[in-house]
């Protein structure tokens, strides 16, 4: 009984320390990969990725957020794109997993996307790679053609739709208000310059329909105008023809009568 007891015990005491041992590892693995992410985002600060800003969430650093400003002469021109990075304790050594969130007509949203330096391929990963080669890497692929799990075909037309929706789209999320405070007040400003150049420009609309109501109206007034007086015009013509047929008329009579009378008194 006590051999069996004093079995069980070191069994015990062995996966105990089995799990201490485990907690011991994973807690290493979290410093290194937190230290490595420090580090990455200290590079990316220095020397920024073009379009794309970056920043951890408050309660998981393992979770980074970015956003992608949609380039010039493209069809995402004028959209923001939030998306985020989902990085594994053994990152460096393991790739993350990568989402978008906003709706782009490229990627299908809170999806995860088979990209070559995402945990789709981890064969094909380089623990050199950083944060800013994923996201240098994710910004090259938007703009390209390839397909993937998780990317989508979307004409350009519907693409610049989703750019044009993108920004109350990101107001909306309350995650990427409390992330990027800087460019939700920069797209509240954006979207107050936008309402009120739409705004401006109805009310041009407006005043164009009035005034072209209004010179119709006028239009239509001079012609009914000018009707008129062709009308009265006419009616004294035919007037004057009726009066000078009358006249012949009482003439010819007259002068049939002394015709008569004359040829009579013979």
């Amino acid at each position: 009984m006590n051999t069996g007891g004093g079995g069980g015990g070191r069994r015990m005491a062995t996966n105990i320390n089995g799990v201490r041992q485990n907690a011991q590892n994973n807690s290493k693995k979290f410093i290194s990969s937190w230290r490595r992410l420090k580090q990455d985002y200290m590079m990316i600060m220095k020397d920024p990725v073009p379009y794309v800003t970056v920043a951890p969430l408050q309660n998981d650093i393992l979770e980074w957020h970015y956003v992608i400003r949609g380039p010039e002469n493209t069809v995402y021109n004028g959209g923001i794109y939030h998306g985020k990075l989902k990085f594994p304790i053994e990152y460096p050594f393991r790739p993350p997993s990568i989402y978008m969130i906003t709706p782009s007509g490229r990627f299908k949203t809170n999806t995860r996307l088979c990209l070559s330096f995402s945990d789709f391929h981890p064969d094909s990963w380089n623990p050199t790679w950083s944060l800013s080669t994923i996201l240098t890497g994710l910004l090259s692929f938007m703009l390209e053609e390839h397909n993937a799990v998780g990317s989508l075909q979307a004409s350009d037309s519907v693409r610049r739709i989703y750019a044009k929706k993108s920004l109350q789209f990101n107001l909306n999320d309350a995650t990427f208000v409390e992330l990027f405070p800087d460019i939700a007040d920069e797209i509240e400003c954006e979207l107050e310059r936008i309402k009120t150049l739409e705004a401006a420009n109805q009310k041009n609309i407006n005043k164009n329909n009035n005034d072209k109501s209004s010179k119709d109206s006028t239009n239509n007034n001079g012609s009914n105008e000018r009707q008129s007086e062709y009308d009265r015009f006419n009616r004294f013509v035919w007037s004057c023809v009726y009066n000078l047929i009358a006249l012949f008329i009482v003439i010819l009579f007259a002068y049939i009568v002394q015709w008569v009378l004359s040829e009579y008194n013979q």
